[in-house]
């Protein structure tokens, strides 16, 4: 019989899975877990995101010598995302199409 898993166990799975790196088939094989299931629980999680708009968003500061370099350059925004995947936003960018970037992104 397969293991049934609280809310929060779930949402446990799922922050290690975001925070591993691996693809969903690499992480599902190292811990014993379906990839339906890990599927599942990514589903629940971008439906509690979609119910409590901003709730995915976190504010970043930067703070030390590199900040003070960034303030000099006047740069924009740079993410860098599992995978070698890289997100480079210019200062003055438009918010509203970040946002919806995002949300693609959420959704692959």
């Amino acid at each position: 019989m397969p293991k049934r898993r609280s809310r929060a166990e779930a949402a446990q799975l799922v922050a290690e899975y975001e925070a591993s790196g691996l693809s969903r088939i690499e992480f599902c094989r190292k811990h014993g877990l379906g990839l339906a299931t890990l599927n599942r629980y990514l589903q629940w999680r971008r439906e509690a995101r979609a119910e409590t708009p901003g709730a995915n968003l976190i504010a970043v500061e930067l703070c030390g010598e590199r900040a003070a370099a960034t303030n000099r350059l006047e740069s924009g925004l740079a993410v860098a995302l599992a995978g070698g995947r890289r997100i480079e936003i210019a200062r003055g960018f438009d918010a509203p199409t970040l946002v919806q970037l995002l949300g693609l992104l959420e959704r692959c």
